[in-house]
């Protein structure tokens, strides 16, 4: 049967305004870095964007290498699009990036302009799109100047290719920069995606008071620290977990001392009725520079465990004074 999109998709999602823009967007966000890709099943794939978009989540983001193999997440979701959401792309925000190693040879990477121009126009053509919503330099390339990838970012929307601009993974030092940059370019940075969660708080340590001086957006990545900050590990690591792949979350990361502090989360979110993931995705959108939270998923359960962390999001000063004390 042909996906028909729920008539309730926008009553209990909440948006947030991007930084000091015009754009909206879902509390919590879908990232396709993996389980999208060819090795992936697609039906499965499928069922999660669909959900997704029912639950309220109008913001899909991905990345040229996402996969694997690189490129395949954004070839599936092109193919999703068209088969179950091309009446609906003006719902839709949908975003992009480049700068990790995509192709052979010395242009396959990091932020020259050659690269992240080049790199766009696969994107598009791989989803099938005009434009994407959000473009993003996703790391900082300490040997091409900072203008120059500024530069890059800034004709892709006067090229039409890209309606707004974004950053990953800079630091506060390079996003101030950044943003002075492209501010003289007249073409304003949206957004900033930092890694964040309760167990990786490296953005609280200056990179926050630059995204609140400068009205910049935030959506951060991994806030269950690949998986950690969910009831997974709780007894050890399961068999086929994320851990046993031994890829961004390795075994050794799973400690002892680890496990103490997430068994002594897990507590506090049954004490609030909620999952541990629940409970680490309200955390991060506690912080008023957070515009959405970015979750990744397995499972179309998943996804809605996830969105339901929207229905307890608020702390008590006490139970953020217990969590303090458990990140010790």
């Amino acid at each position: 049967m042909a996906y028909i999109p729920s008539e309730k998709r926008y009553s209990s999602m909440k948006y947030n305004r991007c930084g000091n823009s015009g754009v909206l967007l879902p509390a919590v966000s879908l990232g396709l870095w993996h389980n999208f890709g060819y090795v992936d099943n697609f039906e499965t794939a499928t069922n999660m964007i669909t959900r997704a978009f029912d639950l309220g989540i109008t913001h899909f983001d991905l990345a040229n290498n996402y996969g694997p193999p690189p490129g395949s997440a954004e070839s599936n979701f092109g193919k999703i699009l068209k088969k179950e959401l091309a009446n609906h792309r003006d719902e839709l925000i949908i975003s992009s990036k480049a700068g990790y190693d995509m192709w052979a040879g010395p242009y396959g990477e990091w932020g020259s302009k050659k690269y992240l121009i080049a790199s766009l126009d696969q994107s598009l053509k791989r989803m099938g799109l005009d434009y994407v919503d959000i473009f993003y330099s996703h790391r900082f390339d300490p040997e091409t100047p900072l203008e120059e990838t500024m530069m890059a970012l800034d004709l892709m929307v006067r090229q039409g290719k890209a309606l707004y601009v974004g950053i990953s993974s800079y630091d506060a030092v390079q996003t101030k920069k950044a943003y002075t940059i492209l501010e003289e370019l007249g073409t304003p940075l949206l957004i900033h995606q930092p890694r964040y969660s309760m167990f990786d708080r490296w953005i609280e340590d200056g990179l926050t008071d630059v995204l609140k001086e400068k009205k910049v957006g935030c959506i951060p990545f991994s806030p269950l620290a690949q998986g950690l900050l969910t009831n997974k590990y709780l007894k050890g690591i399961p068999e086929h977990s994320r851990a046993t792949k031994n890829v961004f979350l390795k075994p050794g990361q799973i400690t002892d001392a680890k496990i103490n502090k997430i068994s002594a989360l897990n507590d506090l979110a049954v004490q609030r009725n909620q999952t541990l993931a629940q409970m680490a995705l309200a955390w991060v959108l506690r912080y008023d520079v957070v515009t959405t939270v970015l979750i990744g998923a397995s499972s179309v359960q998943q996804v809605e465990d996830c969105v339901a962390c929207l229905n307890n999001k608020d702390f008590t000063s006490e139970e953020l004074e217990r969590i303090e004390l458990i990140l010790k």
